[in-house]
């Protein structure tokens, strides 16, 4: 059990700092290439890549709320890490752990930024719809949200649900290591 678990949270390490690394490649290949720059037209009138720096959330609210932002993110990732051990190490929750990690690397990522440059870089944006500018760790954060609720709704059974509060067992088991 001990190894199982132990490769479950290396495996959610590896992919997390994967996914971190590949959010400020692309963000610092926006910033080279875009900032001050004219849009790249990947298909007109459609979709480009347009630089913006971000101050806010989506939509442009809350603009300026760094401390407001940095709180939210760090409760969402304890929430993430609870969740991440709580949840027993089987197959059939491989993609809830899968929700949390792209969450998790998804609100580290825009929490570099902050910290680092009072914004987050933006840089993709659908022009046909008016879509608001986003970037990697934004697609992150929705994919995982759509995910699980697609899994929420579709997958989970009644007995599963005692994964995700904070009641109940201290310390939840495998389902096949019960006796």
């Amino acid at each position: 059990m001990k190894k199982k678990r132990f490769l479950w949270y290396l495996g959610g390490l590896v992919a997390l700092v994967f996914g971190i690394v590949l959010d400020q490649w692309t963000k610092f290949l926006a910033t080279t290439y875009l900032k001050g720059k004219e849009d790249i037209v990947l298909i007109k009138n459609v979709f480009c890549l347009h630089y913006l720096e971000n101050r806010g959330a989506a939509f442009g609210i809350f603009q300026g709320q760094k401390t407001f932002f940095i709180i939210t993110t760090l409760l969402l990732l304890s929430a993430a890490l609870y969740f991440y051990i709580r949840l027993p190490y089987t197959k059939r929750f491989a993609a809830f752990r899968i929700c949390t990690v792209l969450v998790a690397a998804g609100g580290i990522g825009n929490m570099i930024d902050r910290l680092c440059n009072n914004y987050v870089t933006d840089f993709f944006y659908f022009e046909l719809i008016d879509f608001p500018v986003f970037n990697v760790a934004d697609i992150y954060v929705v994919l995982a949200m759509c995910l699980f609720c697609y899994l929420a709704f579709f997958y989970l059974k009644e007995e599963d649900y005692q994964y995700f509060t904070f009641r109940g067992k201290k310390s939840v088991q495998d389902p096949e290591e019960q006796e």
